[in-house]
């Protein structure tokens, strides 16, 4: 049997992984298939064990936290300072947006027997809850996937920060950022061919060199606080399973460049 290395994880979503080949809206099909996914690896268990003897002394569930984007339905960045939108205005639709997204999410989860609940940083009550820390480690405690929505719920953070703000504020060690590479490379994979693929990297080469599979302040929130980032290809099938259970899949970002 597999375990999990970590109890409690967290996954950054964007809205375009929502959006499958498409580029835009959500694709139900992928959806689909992420749900299935997650489902998966709310099934896998964590195993508690005593810090002097190693011994094994408790089995639990795998707690499962995801933080959306809304990239797929709107881009605030994209009205910001355009013909009378301010950047605060467009901030808060682009929240909105997520919103969208994680009810879209949450269904879908539900549909595949995934307990799930929709947490938002902005109030909208007739949709979804407030984000409360501790109703929220309540939920993942009894095996609810939490999805979080509205970012940070202010304007001028990106939900990347929204994400790691969110896996300190809940004692989270893992996170998970879904992209649409393999990990972190020292250029755009994309476009420059002899970009170079780092299997595991430090936090301040990332900041130094500004590779920006994440914004700064993310990175930096996640260094100060021990939590570990794991950058994948969410395209893939069973990468998320294989993150969790600690096979060298994509780049893991951690303080020390070496174990």
């Amino acid at each position: 049997m597999q375990f999990a290395q970590y109890e409690r994880i967290l996954i950054k979503m964007s809205g375009e992984v929502l959006a499958g080949k498409a580029g835009f809206g959500i694709d139900l099909e992928t959806v689909s298939i992420l749900a299935a996914e997650i489902k998966d690896i709310r099934s896998l268990q964590f195993q508690v064990k005593d810090e002097n003897t190693g011994e094994v002394v408790e089995t639990k569930s795998v707690q499962i936290g995801i933080v959306l984007g809304g990239g797929n339905l709107f881009r605030g960045a994209s009205l910001s300072g355009k013909k009378g939108v301010t950047r605060a205005t467009a901030d808060y639709m682009g929240m909105l947006a997520t919103a969208i997204n994680g009810l879209a999410l949450r269904d879908v989860l539900e549909s595949h027997g995934t307990p799930a609940r929709v947490m938002s940083a902005i109030q909208m009550r007739d949709v979804a809850e407030t984000y409360i820390r501790e109703k929220a480690l309540r939920h993942m405690g009894k095996n609810r996937v939490v999805i979080m929505v509205g970012g940070t719920g202010s304007p001028y953070f990106t939900t990347d920060t929204a994400a790691a703000l969110r896996a300190i504020e809940l004692d989270v060690k893992l996170l998970l950022k879904g992209t649409k590479v393999d990990g972190i490379y020292s250029g755009d994979p994309m476009v420059d061919t002899d970009a170079v693929f780092f299997p595991r990297i430090a936090y301040k080469q990332v900041l130094k060199e500004r590779l920006k599979i994440m914004d700064g302040a993310a990175f930096a929130l996640c260094e100060e606080n021990d939590v570990v980032i794991k950058i994948f290809n969410i395209r893939k099938r069973d990468l998320m399973r294989q993150a969790i259970i600690g096979e060298p899949v994509g780049t893991l970002v951690t303080k020390e460049e070496k174990l």
